[in-house]
């Protein structure tokens, strides 16, 4: 069985540049960061497209949303900026898709050293391959359901919601 990724940019793909020194968006890290994986099985990379996740607007989240319907792997990763990444996997999720599908980010950089990017990626890989049809946020090694979970701004991780 094989497993998709979709790039949809977030800090996760941002590249550093040193002439202006900000972040922005060139190629994705994704190839280079799926070769040092190892990766055992195929995988089907789609960068949808590359921006952060505070300009990600409901007609971004829609493409989103296609792009994981048409996808005829069953085994999705969407790489997704960590601002509103809670927001597309409920959109989603209320989609009720007949897929496992994983949103994994970073809050650095993949490219910047101590990026959280690599572990973050294996670790998204692995809960698609595990886990039953459904969306979920894999972040940090914690895996939380699409509709049980929130970003703690404060400490910079997720966790699960008290409201849910």
């Amino acid at each position: 069985m094989s497993l998709r990724i979709i790039a949809t940019g977030g800090t996760f793909d941002k590249h550093y540049d040193p002439i202006a020194g900000e972040l922005g968006f060139a190629a994705s890290h994704l190839p280079q960061l799926l070769e040092q994986a190892r990766l055992d099985a195929p995988v089907a990379l789609q960068t949808l497209m590359l921006i952060d996740s505070l300009d990600m607007t409901d007609t971004h989240r829609q493409t989103l949303l296609e792009a994981c319907r048409a996808s005829p792997q069953a085994q999705i990763v969407v790489i997704h900026g960590t601002d509103t990444l809670v927001e597309s996997a409920r959109l989603l999720g209320q989609a009720a898709l007949p897929a496992t599908v994983v949103f994994t980010g970073a809050m650095v950089p993949a490219e910047i050293e101590g990026s959280d990017a690599l572990f973050n990626l294996g670790f998204a890989v692995a809960c698609a391959r595990a886990l039953p049809a459904g969306v979920y946020v894999a972040m940090n090694a914690r895996i939380h359901p699409w509709d049980q979970v929130r970003k703690n701004r404060a400490l910079g991780r997720f966790e699960k919601d008290a409201r849910a």
